[in-house]
């Protein structure tokens, strides 16, 4: 048997207050923002955490939030539901409640994307969700039987936004609305989600098209014809596009009625016109973000990497005064110059454009610009009431180095209206509050651990920051430069921090102050490592030089405080502070990139710039080994604790070990796809850990030179490492500015296992990327169509396969079993057929409660998520169906799961309809199972005809009673009243 070892499992990620991979959300109080593979909510006001929406075992990145529109009955208690889109091309739909934040749960995962997912849109209703991805595709999905209905295709590039549009005269069970869509590949597209097709492509112009809003204008645009009331207006669609130029468009919604009917020409009509060009200055930058506000005239527009531009939209009668007034100034200009020709001429051109139609670009003018201290991510609007015109319109910024903004903008009311109304917004944007201090702006650069393994410190580009390892909260926030390397000292109540100008910085810990800095190198300083003994500390920099460092403390020059004792005499005791002595230096040859005391202080080990690392006598600094043998500078390097075993990383991606006896080199690892930055051994033992720019963190055995484990998890280069002293745990820091802790489990991990378990992975990984490479059409024609069904095989749909078919042949394989045993039951007389024992049960279905085949089969089924459910069936073999379908009848007969067998049945007859028809004998069971089905249908549509009739009585009772209980407190004419205008509020609805 093999040594066995013990797993290591990721925790949740720290430090993380917004990662730069996805929009975000806002409803005024509440940010709903993306922390690479989580979702994070934070309270704007108190700046805290409450909730973190996080899938076990998922790493991809989060690439889009967006919330469902609420029901006109929901309360404050009532669950929101979110849609969140990950880089691996699945959609989770997350429940999440204010009222009980830790109560979040996931409902359902959609996967039908073959890359990344760009962009989300719902409906009016909520009930279907449309997803764009990198790949050109639009998937439209039904939130409530969990399916996908169906998989435009039309883009050639990424789709960068998604509008739902209803049907101006129809509802959504006559038709299903119209869909707008655009892409990086210059298109607009409207398509008719009736048909599911496009029924028109508009070229936006030559850039990409990066944004898009759309807005209802209600009381613009008059239909003519048939239609009256429900076809007034038009939707205002604004577009953003690379090259910085944004357009204005409409739809009018008499052409939505009216559809794709031919004029007396026999030509087809233009749903999309164009009707303006944004008023903005001159930009190269791009728009790469759109917004109307939900309830307020008002645009926003993300122009440039730090600003946001916030467009006012006035009314007709505003602009219709406004031309007024100028006309009005420009008589007068003129009256003084008493020129007569001129004022004719200059009053009928002005008379011409007062009474003429206002153009949509004079409504737009500039209400304010927020600026940003970093680069903006996205920007929220609310999409509640809470901001009102009066208060103000609150805006949330999620920016590029990990924090988030909200700014209350002035409220977008004329000048008249001002002067009229008083407000108590402000006038111009004010940053209002700002979440920074539970994360890093930068890169995380250096970690250590301290000695009771209660405390991490971490630091970055301008930061020092302690956590918490149990709880991950951040204690303390302290400045400092360009941090490359830390430390604990012993005690643990100072860390010393080297920065990239070559200083050596003191903090303490307790009052969370600086307490000195010293210009230690005329470098950076790359490495800093306490001595054994705790008396001092080494430091390696690009100078060239190693200094040494004595621990000492000096009383501080100040008053100090003064005691008296009991017989008058006066003592001073003046307060001491830990302060850094240099008290020798060490040249070298070459950079220092590296430095490490051996655990037993008696060597000292250096790497250099020249790939080689250079082994010294602690004491007298004599020179002892030389280890030479990587092709790329060693960048980090570790030694056991017993001092027989060093580990040089190197950025030629291997990891070397080498024995201090004779500096020997023992194996050397090709570890990671890129540089190795850092390497630590396991306190009180050979095995060590690795980092590298290729994302992973492994475990090896430096006895046996074998990988342990891998570990995925960090979405940018990992810079930094830190072992725990008990081995409990280690802790990793990130370009992606994270820090995650990763923990010894109780689950025992052997080898042999782990390498089959990720040969299995990487099976099924390859199996489902074939298998979604085979579905994709073969031939010319197919390729260009339009539409297609929405399946993705995945390994989840691969595994539930599989599940489905090992409980199919288990249950045919027992029923055989007993056919075969009732048959040789009614060969034996009937003396030796009462003794002939019946065959055991098969162990799975003892275990399951003894249960019968088809009940172990049926509980297979429902087990399976209905969004895996067809792709799931595609796995089963034909032999699997014939006998899939034996257990269908079953159920039918029996009554059993009726919309499961009926979604069942259906999807088998389409994508096995070839077989089956060819296939003679399968007709009597077809036949019999279309007539069970039938019967059982019509028994399920009884029974809900008669709950409805039930309820419809029961809400009559209802409303009688409550109009009883009127009629006592009101008079007569009243009562009539209210009824009357109850009766005009009600609709009529046909159902056919």
């Amino acid at each position: 048997m093999g040594k066995s070892y013990m797993r290591h499992g990721p925790t949740q990620a720290f430090g993380i207050i917004c990662s730069p991979t996805a929009n975000s959300s806002f409803d005024g109080r509440l940010a709903y923002v993306p922390a690479w593979e989580d979702v994070l909510v934070w309270d704007v006001k108190t700046g805290e955490m409450l909730s973190m929406w996080h899938s076990p075992s998922h790493t991809a990145s989060v690439t889009g939030i967006l919330p469902a529109p609420t029901p006109a009955t929901s309360t404050s208690n009532t669950p929101r539901t979110f849609a969140v889109s990950y880089n691996d091309g699945s959609i989770r739909l997350w429940n999440f409640s204010t009222s009980d934040p830790a109560s979040t749960n996931e409902a359902v995962t959609f996967n039908g994307h073959k890359k990344s997912v760009t962009t989300l849109s719902w409906d009016q209703d909520g009930a279907r969700l449309a997803s764009g991805g990198t790949e050109g595709e639009i998937v439209v999905w039904d939130r409530v039987a969990e399916v996908g209905l169906f998989r435009l295709k039309g883009h050639r590039g990424p789709v960068t936004s998604l509008h739902y549009i209803p049907h101006p005269t129809m509802s959504v069970s006559s038709h299903p609305g119209y869909l707008l869509s655009t892409s990086k590949d210059t298109y607009m597209k409207l398509w008719d989600l009736g048909t599911q097709h496009c029924v028109q492509t508009v070229v936006v112009g030559r850039g990409e098209v990066l944004g898009c809003a759309i807005k209802e204008e209600k009381e613009d645009v008059e239909a003519d014809g048939e239609g009256g009331d429900d076809v007034r207006g038009r939707w205002v669609v604004v577009t953003g596009s690379g090259d910085g130029e944004g357009k204005v468009w409409t739809i009018g919604k008499a052409e939505l009625a009216k559809g794709l009917a031919e004029n007396a020409n026999g030509e087809l009509p233009k749903l999309i016109s164009p009707l303006a060009t944004l008023p903005l200055p001159p930009t190269t930058s791009p728009i790469s973000q759109i917004g109307f506000h939900p309830n307020q005239p008002l645009i926003l527009l993300q122009t440039s990497d730090r600003t946001v531009v916030a467009l006012r939209l006035r009314s007709a009668e505003e602009v219709q005064a406004k031309q007024a007034r100028r006309k009005k100034r420009d008589k007068e200009k003129k009256e003084k110059r008493k020129d007569n020709a001129v004022e004719v001429d200059m009053e009928g051109s002005n008379g011409a454009a007062g009474n003429g139609e206002v153009k949509w670009e004079e409504r737009v003018a500039v209400l304010c610009t927020v600026r940003a201290n970093a680069k903006i991510r996205s920007f929220a609007l609310s999409d509640t009431d809470s901001g009102t015109a009066k208060n103000g319109i609150p805006l949330l910024l999620a920016l590029n180095n990990n924090a988030i903004e909200t700014y209350l903008l002035p409220p977008p009311v004329s000048k008249k209206a001002k002067a009229t109304i008083s407000t108590e917004g402000p006038t111009e944007p004010i940053k209002t509050h700002s979440i920074e201090l539970p994360g890093h702006r930068q890169d995380v650069r250096c970690i250590a651990i301290s000695a009771d393994d209660q405390v991490i410190a971490s630091a970055s580009s301008g930061t020092l920051k302690i956590w918490n390892s149990k709880s991950t909260a951040c204690i303390r926030t302290m400045e400092c430069g360009y941090a490359i390397c830390l430390s604990f000292l012993p005690g643990d109540r100072h860390v010393v921090v080297g920065t990239k100008t070559g200083e050596l910085v003191l903090f303490d810990i307790v009052t969370s102050s600086q307490l000195s800095s010293y210009k230690a190198h005329s470098g950076a300083i790359w490495s800093v490592h306490v001595r054994p003994d705790g008396r001092g500390l080494v430091s390696g920099s690009a100078d060239k030089d190693v200094k040494f460092w004595d621990f000492e403390m000096k009383e501080v020059e100040s008053e100090g405080d003064r005691v008296v004792d009991r017989l008058g005499r006066e003592t001073v005791f003046k307060t001491k502070q830990l302060t850094l002595v240099h008290t020798r230096t060490l040249k070298m040859t070459d950079d220092v990139l590296s430095v490490k005391y051996s655990p037993d202080g008696r060597l000292l080990a250096v790497a250099l710039l020249d790939s080689t690392v250079k082994i010294f006598f602690q004491d007298t600094l004599k020179f002892f080994l030389s280890l030479y043998g990587h092709k790329l500078p060693v960048l980090s390097l570790d030694i056991s604790h017993d001092s027989r075993l060093i580990i040089t990383s190197s950025a030629d991606k291997n990891i070397k070990i080498w024995g201090l006896d004779f500096g020997d080199c023992h194996r050397s690892i090709f570890a990671h796809d890129e540089s190795v930055m850092q390497v630590a051994f396991e306190k009180g033992s050979h095995l060590f850990w690795s980092v590298g720019k290729d994302r992973t963190v492994k475990y090896w055995d430096a006895d046996k030179f074998e990988l342990i484990q891998k570990l995925d998890g960090h979405h940018g280069e990992i810079w930094a490492l830190a072992t725990s002293h008990k081995s409990d745990y280690i802790v990793t820091g990130s370009h992606d500015k994270s820090i995650r802790i990763w923990e010894k489990t109780e689950e025992p991990l052997f080898l042999d296992e782990e390498r089959e378990r990720e040969l299995e992975a990487l099976y099924d990984t390859n199996a489902a990327a074939d298998a979604n490479r085979s579905g994709d059409p073969a031939d010319p024609d197919a390729e260009g169509d339009e539409v297609e069904a929405v399946h993705k095989t995945t390994t989840e749909t691969l595994m539930a396969g599989e599940k489905i078919l090992e409980a199919v042949e288990l249950a045919d394989e027992e029923r055989e079993t007993v056919r075969q045993w009732e048959e040789d039951k009614a060969k034996l007389p009937l003396e030796q057929a009462e003794h002939l024992p019946k065959p055991p049960r098969h162990p799975e279905l003892v275990a399951r409660g003894d249960i019968e085949p088809e009940e172990h089969v049926l509980k297979t089924l429902k087990g399976v998520p209905s969004a895996q459910m067809e792709d799931a069936l595609l796995v089963l073999p034909f032999k699997a169906v014939c006998s899939l379908l034996v257990y269908l009848d079953g159920w039918a007969r029996a009554d059993r799961e009726t919309i499961l067998t009926t979604r069942t049945l259906s999807f088998l007859l389409r994508t096995s309809s070839s077989q089956l028809i060819a296939n003679r004998i399968l007709r009597t069971q077809l036949l019999d199972l279309r007539t069970h089905l039938r019967d059982s249908l019509t028994r399920q549509r009884d029974m809900i005809g008669f709950n409805l009739a039930a309820l419809r009585f029961v809400k009559g009772r209802y409303e009688d009673g409550k109009m009883a209980g009127v009629l006592d407190e009101q008079d007569e004419e009243k009562v009539r009243e209210k009824m009357g205008k109850g009766r005009g509020k009600r609709k009529r609805v046909v159902i056919g």
